[in-house]
């Protein structure tokens, strides 16, 4: 059996391009990072311990992802209120930052464990644009306090990296990985 340890709808849905049948279990476990060590390695970290919490047997494959937005160094988790976002994309306006999921991938006794990063540059926004945009509610539950599969695709001008992994999941490395288990 395949398992997703995630509560992301995103996920659920990026899941469904490998047309496997897969079940849902969220995994609570703390999300905390220490601000001071790699964020790449902190993000691989919380993503090993979602897919540890999930019970399973040694057949079951176990999918666990974390994402976070890094810039100028300072990690960006989702915003905690409006004015967080507002904080978040007025940082991220007119610079690159780079999007960085854990992915974790448990079967039997192995153990896939790495950080898949994407950069991402936007473009320089008005305070209204960020106003309007935290308006329709979006920014609340994602990294970075955006979603570029939503509105904030405006505010992208380009990237280098897998699309998908800023959406939330790696599926090109993801999709590597259960090859080599298979």
């Amino acid at each position: 059996m395949i398992i997703l340890a995630s509560q992301s709808p995103r996920r659920k849905e990026l899941m469904g391009l490998f047309r496997v049948p897969f079940t849902v279990r969220v995994a609570e476990v703390s999300e905390d990072m220490d601000r001071s060590a790699d964020p790449a390695g902190q993000v691989a970290l919380v993503s090993r311990r979602k897919a540890e919490a999930i019970c399973r047997t040694p057949e079951d494959v176990v999918i666990a992802a974390d994402t976070i937005v890094v810039c100028q160094g300072e990690i960006l988790g989702k915003p905690k209120e409006e004015a967080d976002a507002f904080r978040m994309l007025r940082l991220l306006s007119g610079k690159s930052h780079q999007v960085m999921t854990g992915l974790t991938v448990l079967y039997g006794e192995k153990a896939f464990v790495g950080t898949e990063i994407t950069d991402v540059y936007f473009r320089s926004l008005t305070d209204g644009q960020i106003r309007d945009y935290i308006r329709t509610g979006e920014p609340m539950d994602k990294a970075g306090a955006y979603g570029i599969q939503g509105g904030a695709a405006l505010f992208v001008e380009k990237l280098v990296g897998d699309y998908y992994n800023v959406v939330g999941l790696p599926v090109c490395r993801l999709s590597q990985i259960l090859e080599e288990i298979q």
